[in-house]
C-alpha cells in the first residue's frame, strides 16, 4: 500500500527520483499520465504583468482564463513543488457545486438574490469545468453523475428532510435537490442500514491528477511561465520574493489555499485541515452489480465527520474522511502516526457502509491539507491600490470554486465589471484564526465533538447535542 500524503519538500535528487517522488503523492498524481519532472524554475529576477503564487487549481485556472483573454500578459506562476502537489493533486474528485457558507449566510451578508445567484454561478461552474476541460484538450476522466448523501440513521433522515424543506423555501426545485425514500437511496448506492437520501445531479467525478497537469500544459501553450521548484519566501504589494529571484509585477495573486500560513504574515489567515483518502484496486464488474454507482455518482452519508467517495473511470473506489489532528502552529505536513491511524478508521468506515468490500486490497493512501478561514467563508478579491488579489478558504469544496475563483479574478485584475465581480463572496474578509495555542485547541476540540456527535446519534437515534452545541464554531448553520 503506498502511504503518500506527507508534505515534505523531497530531498534534493536526481530529476528521475524527484519525479518517482511526487508520483508516490497520491493515486491521482502516480496515474495522471504525466512524467512529473519539474521544470522552468525561476532563475532570476523578472518583470511581469501578473504574478501568481500557487499552481493548483486557483493559480491555474486564473493563468487559463487570464492568457485566454489577454494572450498579450506576461503571466508567471511560482510553485514550491510541482503543480498538483497540494490539494489540487490530493483530493476526493468532486466537481461539486458546495460551497462552504450556507445560503442563510450569504442572504445575511448580502440578501437573498446575492445568496441564489452564488448558488447559480457554483451550478453553472461545474458544467464550465467539464467545457473547458475539454477545449483545452484536457481528458479528466469527467462524469456527471451527480451526488448521493445517503441518511443511515433516524438523525441523519431527518437533516435530510430538513435540508430539502429549506431547499424549497428557497425556490430549489426538485431536479436539483431530491428526498430519496430507502429504494431510490439504494438503487443509487447499496450501502448498509440505508434509510433514505438525498440527490443532486450538480457534481462531476473528475480525475483531479490529470485536470491539473493538463492544465499546466494548457498555460504552457498559452504562454504562462510556469516556474516549479520556486519557493514564494515573501508577498509584497507588486513583488513576490523567492528563493530563486524576485517577481516584479503590476498584480500579485495568493493562491495558497492551505499552505497560506507558511507566508510571513498570513500566518493566521487559514488553518490546514487534514482530509485523508484511500483507494482500492480496481473491481470486477461482478461486485459493481452488488454496489451501484452506475453513473459514477458522487456518495457520502449524513454524518457530521465529512466522509465522501467516488468510483473512478478505472473502477476504483477513492474513499476520503477527516479526523486527523490539527498540528501546532498550522504546520502543513502529516504526523505518520495519525496518518496511518486515519487511513485504518477510513477502511474500516468503508467497509462498514459497503461489506462487499472487506478483503479488497487498498493500493493507495494518501492526504492533504484543505484551507479553512475563520468564518468558514471562500472568498476571492483583488486590490487595485496594491495589485494583490487572492482566493481560498474552500473548507475541501475547492475543485469547482476555484474555477469560479479563475474566472473572477481575470475579471477583477482586467477591471470588468461582471456577474461574476458582484457575487457576494467577492472581497469578503473573514477575521483571523486566534493565536497558538488557542488555535490548536478550538480546531482540534471541533474535530472531537463532530466523531463525538456521529457515536451519540448512533446510540441514541436523536440529533446529537454537542453537534448543535459546536456548530456555531465549525461552521454549522
Amino acid at each position: 500500500m503506498n502511504l503518500g500524503g506527507g508534505d515534505r519538500r523531497p530531498a534534493p535528487a536526481a530529476p528521475g527520483d524527484r519525479a518517482r517522488a511526487y508520483a508516490s503523492v497520491s493515486l491521482w498524481l502516480a496515474t495522471c499520465g504525466d512524467d512529473l519532472v519539474a521544470d522552468d524554475a525561476l532563475d532570476g529576477d523578472r518583470e511581469v504583468d501578473v504574478a501568481i503564487v500557487g499552481a493548483g487549481f486557483t493559480g491555474l485556472w486564473t493563468a487559463f482564463y487570464l492568457a485566454e483573454a489577454r494572450p498579450d500578459l506576461r503571466i508567471a506562476i511560482v510553485e514550491r513543488e510541482i503543480a498538483g502537489f497540494g490539494a489540487s493533486g490530493r483530493n476526493g474528485g468532486w466537481a461539486s457545486a458546495l460551497f462552504p457558507s450556507s445560503l442563510a449566510t450569504l442572504a445575511r451578508d448580502a440578501g437573498r438574490d446575492a445568496a441564489l445567484r452564488q448558488h447559480a454561478a457554483m451550478r453553472a461552474s461545474v458544467d464550465e469545468v467539464i467545457r473547458a476541460s475539454a477545449a483545452a484538450g484536457i481528458d479528466a476522466r469527467l462524469a456527471k453523475g451527480g451526488t448521493v448523501v445517503l441518511a443511515r440513521t433516524d438523525a441523519q433522515l431527518a437533516r435530510a428532510r430538513a435540508e430539502v424543506e429549506e431547499a424549497r423555501a428557497w425556490g430549489r426545485r426538485d431536479d436539483e435537490l431530491t428526498l430519496l425514500d430507502a429504494s431510490q437511496a439504494r438503487g443509487h448506492l447499496a450501502g448498509t442500514g440505508v434509510l433514505g437520501g438525498t440527490y443532486t445531479p450538480d457534481c462531476a467525478a473528475v480525475h483531479p491528477g490529470r485536470l491539473v497537469r493538463g492544465l499546466v500544459r494548457a498555460v504552457r501553450e498559452r504562454g504562462v511561465r510556469v516556474h516549479e521548484r520556486t519557493a514564494a519566501t515573501r508577498i509584497v504589494p507588486h513583488r513576490v520574493e523567492t528563493d530563486r529571484g524576485t517577481l516584479t509585477a503590476a498584480h500579485v495573486i495568493r493562491a495558497t489555499e492551505g499552505y497560506t500560513p507558511g507566508l510571513p504574515g498570513h500566518e493566521r489567515d487559514v488553518v490546514p485541515v487534514h482530509s485523508l483518502i484511500i483507494a482500492t484496486a480496481p473491481l470486477p464488474a461482478s461486485l459493481w452489480e452488488r454496489i451501484g454507482l452506475a453513473r459514477r455518482e458522487t456518495f457520502t452519508d449524513g454524518r457530521h465527520l465529512v466522509i465522501y467517495g467516488q468510483r473512478t473511470a478505472d473502477d476504483r473506489i477513492v474513499f476520503g474522511g477527516r479526523g486527523a489532528p490539527y498540528r501546532l502552529g498550522s504546520t502543513v505536513r502529516l504526523d505518520p502516526r495519525h496518518a496511518r491511524d486515519t487511513h485504518r478508521k477510513l477502511r474500516s468506515t468503508l467497509v462498514d457502509l459497503l461489506p462487499v468490500l472487506r478483503d479488497v486490497e487498498i493500493t493507495h493512501a494518501w492526504g492533504g491539507a484543505l484551507g479553512i478561514a475563520r468564518d468558514w467563508h471562500a472568498s476571492v478579491g483583488h486590490d487595485a491600490a496594491t495589485g494583490l488579489g487572492w482566493a481560498g478558504g474552500y473548507v475541501g469544496d475547492g475543485v469547482t470554486t476555484t474555477n469560479l475563483a479563475g474566472r473572477t479574478l481575470r475579471d477583477l485584475i482586467l477591471g470588468v465589471d461582471s456577474e461574476l465581480t458582484t457575487l457576494p463572496w467577492v472581497g469578503h474578509r473573514s477575521p483571523r484564526w486566534e493565536p497558538e495555542p488557542l488555535r490548536w485547541m478550538g480546531v482540534n476540540a471541533g474535530l472531537r465533538a463532530m466523531t463525538a456527535a456521529d457515536a451519540e446519534e448512533r446510540l441514541t437515534g436523536r440529533d446529537s447535542i454537542a453537534a448543535r452545541v459546536m456548530a456555531p464554531f465549525t461552521g454549522g448553520h
